[in-house]
């Protein structure tokens, strides 16, 4: 598997997002992924620290199906999502090739009938090898405006 194959698998993430396709989504992650967007970009990773979101598979599985049902009602009518991605650059990899990180520069819109929220920053994502796939272990969220007071954000930025 090669870098490239890598990039592929992070636009291909924003795609299936962008299309509503939660469940291809999910699929794309570790059994132990994560998704968390910290307070700040500067926050270390850890389980004691105040988040805007951080989720593992088993939350981020409860909100998709939430989605799914159609009971949500934040989601009536629903959101549509846009994202815009520079080039991710690798900035690490491990001896053996079995984890690369990225990082990727973004542009997220979200839309929800007359209203459109806007968010910006930079996306690290770490991908671990299984067999020979990648999956993503780790979608770290650094958003440009993280300590500000951010309107309601449904979907995944």
């Amino acid at each position: 598997m090669s870098v490239a194959a890598c990039v592929d698998l992070i636009y291909r993430e924003a795609f299936l997002l962008d299309d509503g396709r939660y469940e291809e989504w999910l699929k794309l992650f570790a059994a132990t992924g994560r998704y968390w967007v910290p307070l700040s970009k500067s926050q270390d990773e850890g389980d004691s620290q105040l988040s805007i979101a951080d989720e593992d598979m088993n939350l981020l599985r409860l909100r998709i199906e939430r989605l799914a049902s159609g009971r949500a009602h934040s989601q009536q009518p629903p959101s549509s999502m846009q994202h815009v991605l520079q080039q991710p650059m690798l900035i690490e990899q491990d001896a053996d090739a079995s984890e690369y990180t990225f990082r990727t520069a973004f542009t997220y819109a979200e839309c929800r009938g007359d209203d459109v929220l806007a968010l910006h920053g930079h996306y690290v994502h770490r991908l671990v090898r299984d067999g020979e796939q990648f999956h993503i272990r780790l979608k770290r969220v650094n958003l440009v405006n993280a300590a500000s007071r951010l309107p309601m954000i449904q979907l995944f930025p």
